[in-house]
Parts: structure tokens; sequence; C-alpha cells
């Protein structure tokens, strides 16, 4: 079994300020409106749990899965709805919540699908964006922090199901041979 080691990218203060400031624009962007708090599980949870509790404005939560990864470093590309809504947004302001947009396929998909129920409207909100992998255009309204092409965990992001509960967000290297 390879051991891997993690590298510091950024510090749980340091996720906590840029959350606060997210909170910030996203509340001055929906002032005086309902928003369908979208989450795309697994890996978004803590984010969107931080997020909401900082945000001034009405909401509701729900949240899908959408496979694309696994157990693997890289995406498989075909993504796969797991858990859909169980909210209406038809004529709603909707908020998607992503942990982290790498190639933007799994957010294209589900932007098309959501697109389909006639929302009023919709926006992306990313902890990470990962711009080195992006292989499908996709606007993302509100950005936690911009990385390098690095496998990422901690802060809900994982491998193989690992690393979730991690306070800050590190990169996954392989060990270095003794």
């Amino acid at each position: 079994m390879m051991q891997e080691r993690l590298q510091l990218l950024f510090s749980r203060e340091q996720i906590e300020q840029r959350i606060r400031e997210l909170a910030e624009l996203i509340s001055a962007d929906y002032t005086g409106r309902h928003v369908a708090i979208v989450g795309v599980l697994k890996g978004c949870f803590v984010f969107l749990a931080d997020l909401i509790r900082h945000l001034n404005v009405d909401i509701t939560v729900d949240f899908v899965q959408v496979a694309s990864y696994g157990s693997r470093r890289e995406t498989a590309g075909a993504c796969t709805l797991v858990k859909d809504l169980g909210i209406d947004i038809d004529g709603r302001d909707v908020l998607i919540i992503e942990d982290i947009i790498d190639t933007g396929l799994t957010l294209s998909n589900l932007i098309a699908d959501l697109r389909v129920r006639a929302p009023a409207s919709i926006r992306v909100c990313a902890l990470l964006n990962k711009q080195a992998r992006r292989r499908v255009a996709v606007a993302v309204d509100y950005v936690g922090f911009e990385v390098e092409d690095v496998f990422v965990v901690g802060c809900g992001l994982d491998f193989s199901e690992r690393y979730r509960g991690l306070p800050g967000i590190y990169a996954l290297l392989p060990d270095e041979p003794a």
C-alpha cells in the first residue's frame, strides 16, 4: 500500500476567515430573498455547515450526490446522480455549494440538470477552485481559495473516504522514498 504525506495549504483559521467573507458577499447579493442552498455531497458538508451559520438570508438546504471519483485520484469523467433533490426549485434562487471545482464536468452536468427545473437563478459557491484541470468552462460566483494541480484533502474533502475530518486543507502527496 502506498503511503501518503500531507502538506498544509490552508489553515483552519484561514478557512474560517474566508468563509466569513464569502458569507458576507452571499448575504449582500441575496438580501431580502429566499435561497435554496444545494450542497453537493459528500465533500461539501463541512464547508456548507460552516458557511450557512454565517449567512444573513432566509435559506432552505437540500443535497444532491453525484458520483465521479470513487476511490481514484482522477475523475472518471462520467457523472451519476446518486441522490436527487427533495425540494422544488421552480422559480427559486439556487446556490450550489461545492467543495472543489476541478474539471468542471460534474458541475456542468449538475447545472444543466437543475436548469431543466426552471429556477429563477443558479449561482455557485466553491471552497476550492482548481483552474489547471478545467475541461469545461463553468462560472464560479464565489470562490474560497484557488489551488494548484494537487490532490487536496481535509475540511470535508477526502481520498477514498479518508481525511475528511482534517481541520485544514492539505495537499496529499506520495511519501518520498527513504
